[in-house]
């Protein structure tokens, strides 16, 4: 499964599913936890250090690959040099995605078997790409224990029709979509990080930079004041590298890719948490298990292994977040027929699966006529 040389079990092909995908049960399942684990062969649980190691020098020597062959685009006959840096952006985004994917899972502890060891790759790799390590590895612990909670989930949290922006309906339109997703792919994480924009209220300002933000308790604020230093010394290099390269070789090199990032980051967690076939729950009927169960696993083609499988195997992942990217395939598969109706994969291409759920997941409601009223759903008329 993708680079660094470790051996994994051949990935089985998904089959086709007839479209649109039925809903996920919101009932309680009568499985555990426990007896998905239990289907799961236990070498899928085992985090090797040095496949974990493969796969970070796998992607960075890709990466400088790609930034060395830059130096050369001046050689190149005028057209193609035009062309060579649009396929640099696209290329350097996705492998430089994959980077992130794999210091997500240092935040996960899902790297090595050593905490410090997770931390520390974690923090710098998130810090290269301007991410504040601990502060989104806090934040993003309480996405995984709290998923498809209307009250307590972190990012992503649908709101109901009487609580949607009044603007929300002269939106709903081509051109209104197309200007959201635009805003959404570019600026989107960095005004999530900054601002908590499309993440949980909270009755005080909340920031990933906020050491005193409500969203990190007493004991956690020292990391946050780590994580903003690391990522005001990265940003103070490459203010560095723009004063003796320039702005525009820093924009070409670093800032598109990062840019790219950015918006597959954005579109990756948006895609698995928001569907029509996805359940979210109020308090009243929201558990853990039922939580985890409502994420999609998405077909991103070749992307799944650019990716590390972040994208195919997510519902595996929310269900055992501490297990590798290399056995998530597996596991996947071994518990299927376990989760039945409760696992459903969605094989729409990406960017066509981004514009319909923007056109039908605008707001959640309840069914009407039932007598479950916790349970609630997406829906696009207004």
């Amino acid at each position: 499964m993708g680079g660094g040389g470790c051996v994994t079990t051949p990935e089985p092909k998904f089959e086709v599913q007839q479209k649109p995908l039925s809903r996920v049960p919101h009932t309680k399942p009568l499985f555990t936890v426990g007896q998905l684990k239990k289907a799961i062969p236990p070498h899928c649980f085992d985090r090797s250090l040095l496949c974990s190691f493969s796969y970070v020098v796998h992607d960075l020597t890709l990466s400088f690959l790609l930034y060395t062959a830059t130096t050369y685009f001046h050689l190149l006959p005028h057209p193609l040099s035009f062309i060579a840096w649009p396929i640099y952006w696209v290329l350097q985004g996705c492998i430089l995605t994959g980077v992130w994917v794999i210091a997500h899972e240092c935040g996960h502890h899902a790297f090595s078997k050593y905490q410090w060891v997770d931390d520390l790759v974690g923090f710098i790799l998130h810090s290269t790409l301007l991410v504040p390590y601990f502060s989104w590895k806090i934040s993003h612990r309480r996405h995984h224990s709290n998923t498809a909670s209307l009250d307590r989930d972190e990012v992503f949290v649908p709101k109901p029709k009487s609580k949607v922006a009044w603007y929300s309906k002269y939106l709903n339109n081509p051109l209104g979509r197309a200007v959201t997703l635009l805003i959404t792919l570019t600026i989107g994480w960095p005004l999530y990080l900054a601002f908590n924009v499309s993440g949980r209220p909270y009755d005080r300002f909340a920031s990933h930079y906020h050491p005193y933000a409500p969203i990190y308790s007493d004991r956690e604020r020292l990391q946050i004041f780590g994580s903003d230093a690391a990522v005001f010394a990265a940003t103070y290099l490459l203010y560095h590298l723009a004063t003796m390269k320039g702005l525009v070789w820093l924009l070409c090199v670093y800032g598109v890719p990062l840019l790219i990032v950015n918006g597959f980051l954005v579109v990756i967690t948006y895609l698995q948490h928001t569907h029509i076939a996805l359940p979210h729950y109020d308090s009243s009927e929201w558990d853990w298990l039922r939580g985890a169960l409502a994420t999609m696993d998405r077909d991103y083609g070749i992307l799944n292994k650019v990716f590390h499988h972040i994208t195919d195997t997510h519902v595996a992942h929310h269900l055992f977040s501490t297990m590798p990217h290399y056995h998530a395939m597996e596991a996947t598969n071994a518990m299927k027929p376990i989760l039945g109706d409760y696992y459903q994969f969605d094989d729409t291409p990406f960017y066509k699966a981004l514009w319909r759920e923007a056109k039908e997941c605008l707001y959640v409601e309840p069914d009407e006529g039932t007598s479950q009223k916790g349970v609630y759903w997406y829906r696009s008329k207004f």
